[in-house]
């Protein structure tokens, strides 16, 4: 819509997650470092973690195109399935013949296949995309893929990319081996300030223009804070910034540039919906804890811990996982008791800084009025110079 307007030759922040235009920030460098030497040290398990928007599935894409070789790939991104389902997508990536097969007749031919390539001197790794979707039943079973192993390494990489909800399933007790065979972990952090001013020229370098827009400092500052340095956040308000320019035809881009669409986008509960749920708790003034009991500030971060591990324990309830369907709804029940006795012992407490307040100034009006001092006699040198009694 814009490109010709700005002299780009493509779209500059486009959400496809494209490698050639992935920046290189500090925490990227290093995942991307991690996940290579992993995979050239045969490493079993890798863990790749980052918030929604952060790039992982365009640094693994990147990892793909350009630093695996001779290396048979098998990529899963569809993680909702089942435990059959999952096996069949593995087989049917690798090449294998999936029509009609068990669940045993797979695993069989997968391990099968494993062994020749290894014998052909070929490595084999599966990577599996949104993995924070998979129960720990399915997150076992890709365990027990890894078992078939040699001398001189795994026969089956498997590196799990995903939220940082997969690090709180793989906490579970039931999933002590696989967290212990997990040899390199990494997180992509989001992007910091200066990196973000450095991002967005970076991105319409690639597009052809680096000069396109002139943002000025406080834009990007603003932008960088808005964001918080979330990559596909900063693509979406910055595709609409230069949607705007273009309809204005200006190449500048100010804080109040930014401002405006901020509130047209409602950016901050559209992207940022967690600020919704914040609810006060009993009446309380949410301010910085001032003028609040130290004892009612721990039930209050009591609280708050409470209701954020139900919020994603119903997350969870709702991600279609039947087999724990039913304990998920008995810790939430148990939850919910917890944090009612919570918010009595808060109202409790608020009850007893009101009441110790109250009779603090009853004794206070209670107390009889001191008597009015007499006046002290003067002496004699202060009559006979001034005169009085």
């Amino acid at each position: 819509m814009y490109e010709k307007f700005f002299n780009f030759g493509s779209k500059p922040f486009d959400l496809l997650p494209n490698p050639d235009l992935l920046y290189m920030s500090r925490t990227h460098g290093k995942a991307l470092s991690y996940l290579r030497y992993g995979i050239e040290e045969r490493a079993g398990f890798i863990l790749l973690t980052g918030d929604v928007g952060a790039g992982k599935t365009t640094l693994i894409r990147l990892l793909i195109k350009d630093h695996l070789d001779k290396v048979i790939l098998s990529k899963v991104t569809n993680t909702k399935v089942d435990s059959h389902q999952l096996l069949t997508m593995i087989n049917d990536d690798f090449g294998l013949e999936t029509e009609g097969r068990t669940k045993a007749a797979l695993v069989r031919e997968l391990n099968e296949f494993l062994i020749d390539q290894y014998a052909l001197g070929k490595r084999c790794v599966l990577i599996i995309d949104e993995a924070q979707n998979l129960s720990a039943e399915l997150l076992e079973e890709v365990r027990m893929l890894s078992n078939l192993e040699t001398d001189g390494g795994k026969l089956l990489q498997i590196i799990l990319a995903g939220q940082p909800e997969l690090k709180e399933t793989l906490n579970s007790h039931t999933l002590l081996q696989l967290r212990q065979r997990i040899q390199i972990g990494c997180h992509l952090s989001p992007l910091k300030p200066d990196e973000v001013r450095d991002y967005i020229l970076y991105r319409m370098e690639c597009a052809g223009n680096r000069e396109a827009v002139n943002f000025s400092d406080e834009a990007f500052a603003l932008i960088a804070e808005q964001t918080r340095g979330v990559p596909r956040l900063i693509n979406i308000l910055c595709d609409y910034l230069l949607i705007d320019a273009f309809a204005a035809e200006r190449r500048e881009v100010g804080e109040q540039d930014v401002t405006e669409i901020l509130e047209e986008l409602d950016f901050e509960r559209q992207y940022w919906p967690e600020k919704k749920n914040q609810r006060p708790v009993s009446g309380m003034v949410q301010s910085r804890g001032r003028g609040v009991p130290g004892q009612a500030q721990k039930v209050l971060r009591a609280i708050r811990t409470l209701e954020d591990r139900m919020d994603y324990l119903e997350r969870q309830e709702n991600s279609n996982q039947p087999a724990s369907m039913v304990g998920l709804l008995d810790r939430i029940e148990e939850l919910e008791k917890q944090v009612a006795l919570q918010r009595q012992q808060l109202e409790g407490l608020r009850l007893s800084v009101q009441n110790r307040a109250m009779l603090t100034r009853m004794e206070t009006l209670a107390r009889p009025a001191k008597e009015p001092e007499q006046p002290r006699k003067r002496s004699w040198a202060y009559r006979l110079l001034f005169g009085g009694e």
